[in-house]
């Protein structure tokens, strides 16, 4: 039977719960679950992490929910691995950031730098004006060499001075750190739109499949629009996911 370090907050606002189905997924992710393996029973688990049956109990379930573990009669519980989906937090993150801190291996391919006049919705987001210069990334974003991602961004030219190469490379928010720009808050909706022809060959999905859309406004500390992201995704392999409080 497989335990794993855990370590929780008890003065955090996070659910003990949440916190403990966190830092098992980290470690199915991580390897140190490896899928086959079989979690120990509820109420070892609960003795060896100083926490309740119930508690454990709600973990165990959130991760059978996510795909995560099977419960099998005469097994136990059994990891099963991640089931090729990405679950995202919703933090001021990158998406590649994200892909390596849980050890999926990001790939970039650059389809289109450069560039271009600002579009009526990119000029409202960035707040200059029409027609003015933009930066316009287009790339596709893989994990562990499987499509994951179209992402189209818009930045003023000033802030970013890079090429296709450094991009294929590095993740825009590191980039963007490098530079000195202090990303402090950001604008984000989220939505479903039917993947048209184009996204779908890119994408390895069936036009008219539904992708999963978001949209960014990224500012600096200074207040300043510095990013607008409009990003696809493959709604059966990405989720986002975050706890919610009660005020």
């Amino acid at each position: 039977m497989s335990t794993v370090q855990v370590s929780v907050d008890r003065t955090s606002r996070t659910p003990l719960h949440v916190q403990l189905a966190q830092q098992l997924e980290s470690a199915i992710q991580g390897g140190d679950l490896p899928v086959g393996s079989r979690l120990s029973n509820e109420v070892d688990l609960a003795e060896a992490y100083g926490l309740s049956r119930p508690t454990v109990r709600q973990a165990i379930a959130r991760l059978v929910d996510q795909g995560l573990l099977v419960r099998k009669r005469g097994v136990g519980t059994q990891v099963v691995g991640n089931s090729g989906q990405v679950r995202r937090s919703l933090e001021l993150t990158s998406l590649y950031d994200d892909l390596s801190a849980a050890h999926r291996k990001p790939q970039t391919e650059v389809l289109r730098f450069g560039i271009a006049p600002a579009s009526p919705d990119v000029a409202a987001a960035l707040q200059c004006e029409q027609g003015d210069r933009v930066l316009r990334l287009e790339r596709l974003r893989r994990a562990d060499g499987e499509p994951l991602a179209l992402m189209r961004n818009w930045l003023p030219p000033e802030v970013l001075d890079t090429d296709p190469n450094t991009l294929a490379e590095r993740g825009l928010y590191e980039l963007l750190r490098a530079e000195g720009v202090r990303l402090k808050v950001a604008h984000q909706t989220i939505s479903a739109q039917p993947a048209t022809t184009e996204q779908a060959r890119l994408l390895m999905e069936e036009p008219g499949y539904p992708l999963l859309a978001t949209t960014r406004i990224t500012y600096d500390d200074h207040g300043r629009a510095v990013e607008f992201g409009s990003h696809l995704f493959r709604a059966s392999r990405y989720a986002f996911e975050h706890t919610l409080v009660h005020r």
